[in-house]
Parts: structure tokens; sequence; C-alpha cells
């Protein structure tokens, strides 16, 4: 089956894992800007990892027959040098007319500060000023639920938002009706350890029903699993769920959701573009 990933960095994998993803199934991404696993020091090294994600991988991904998309901010473990995130902020709109940027993100929190929110809200603010969807991170573990909460009330707080428009990502089950309630879209993240396993990610779709539900493997540089989401197809069939719903979480909803996007234009295996 064909499948969108709708979070993975593959600025962290190998060349040999888009060969597999593209055997796997995957036939488009999009890679939310992230921590590098240390902090930056200039806002010139964010514009060379804003030029990796607009034109490197992209090219890397186009060799297997994947469409490559991607996100732009400032990553919340970052935040706490307010300097710096605002000359990044400020330097994002030299990327925005790339044809493959989707919007801002993944924008969110990480330790609850008091200056994570402030930068949280000016990557909203830019979001809103350029007509851009906007992508967030929830926080991990115990820091998990008041982080989701201050996020939504953020949110739900600006009048100029289109709910429509936002995914609020790595849900799980003590947070996931109140993204979906307010009318966000949801987004499981498959790792073998924290976060949601393939298993719980299932329950929760027999649950909620899969409308504005995106399921994906943050592939990263950590501990995690490039392949989850083909992981989540077969617990999907072995539990004897619909080809159609299974394509509605892992393909239709992605594409649903990108094409909100002014930029997004997909082009699927039959040659049928979706812009």
């Amino acid at each position: 089956m064909d499948y969108i990933d709708p979070h993975i960095h593959m600025v962290s994998r190998t060349t040999d894992d888009y060969a597999t993803l593209a055997r796997m199934g995957c036939v488009a991404m999009s890679e939310p800007a992230f921590w590098a696993g240390y902090d930056r020091g200039s806002v010139d090294g964010f514009r060379d990892y804003f030029r990796q994600l607009t034109q490197t991988e992209p090219k890397r991904a186009a060799q297997f027959g994947i469409q490559h998309f991607t996100w732009l901010c400032i990553n919340a473990k970052e935040a706490e040098n307010v300097s710096l995130s605002r000359d990044v902020i400020a330097m994002i709109p030299e990327f925005l007319d790339a044809p493959n940027v989707l919007g801002i993100g993944e924008i969110g929190l990480n330790k609850n500060t008091k200056n994570e929110a402030t930068i949280f809200l000016e990557h909203v603010d830019l979001a809103v000023q350029y007509n851009q969807s906007i992508l967030i991170h929830t926080p991990h573990l115990e820091d998990k639920y008041q982080g989701t909460r201050m996020i939504l009330d953020m949110l739900t707080g600006d009048s100029r938002l289109d709910r429509s428009r936002v995914l609020v990502d790595h849900v799980e089950e003590h947070t996931i009706q109140e993204v979906l309630d307010q009318g966000f879209w949801a987004g499981m993240t498959l790792y073998p350890v924290t976060k949601c396993t393939p298993e719980r990610a299932v329950d929760m779709i027999e649950r909620y029903g899969g409308e504005r539900m995106l399921a994906n493997s943050a592939g990263d540089w950590g501990p995690s699993k490039p392949t989850a989401v083909p992981d989540l197809i077969f617990e999907m069939r072995r539990r004897g769920h619909s080809e159609s719903l299974i394509r509605k979480v892992v393909y239709d909803n992605p594409i649903e959701f990108f094409s909100k996007s002014t930029r997004f234009e997909f082009t699927p295996r039959d040659g049928v573009q979706t812009v």
C-alpha cells in the first residue's frame, strides 16, 4: 500500500533508509525542522539547515520516487535562547517560497517554560502573517499533559487561526481527545520506546475512528524506526480493519491536511496531481 510519512527527520537517516522506505510503499514525506542533538550558536547555522531541508533532502528523496516536503522553525529545545530564536524567526521568510515548504513547524514546548511559550507564540504569529499551516510538537512523558494543555490554550486564544490548518503531533491516549474536540488534527508518533507503539495507535484509531488522525515514524537520530508506519498498516490488517480505513489514515488524511498548505503539489503513482 502507498503511504505518506507526515513527520520524519531524514537529515538523520542514511540513503539506504530512503531506499527501504520506497520499497515499503512510502511515496511522500514531510520533515519538520527539529533539534540537532546540540544547541546551534548562530542564525547562519539554521540558514544552512534550512538549505538542507529545502534543497538537499528533496533531491535525495527524489532518487527513490519519494516526494519530500518540509516545515521550518527553531525547535522548542533552543527557545531558551530568545535572542537567537527571534533572529531565526526573522530569517525564516527567506525560505517560505521554496516549493517543498508546507508551513511552520515543529514548534511547541519542551519543558513548558515561559521562554518556550514566548517563542511559540511568535512562531504562530509568523504563520498567521504569512498564511502558513502549523505543525506542533508536544512535550515528552511527564511534561506531556501540561504542555499540551498550555499549547491548546494558546492556540484557542488566537481567533486568527484556522484550526483545520494545525496539526498537534505526538498525541497519546490522555491528550488526543481534547486535540480532536478542539478541531485540530492529531498526529500519533510511532516510537519503539516512548510516545506511542503501533498497537496503541491502532487502539486510538478504533476509539476515535480515524478522522483528522495521522500516523508518523518521526525517524530521527535517536531510538526510532523509519518503517514504523508500515508496522501500523500490518497491525491494522491483523485486526481486520478495512483497506479503506487504513488508506485513510496513512495516505488520504496526510494529503487532505497538506492540501491546506498553499504550495502543496503532490503527484501520486496514477499521475493525477493534487494541488
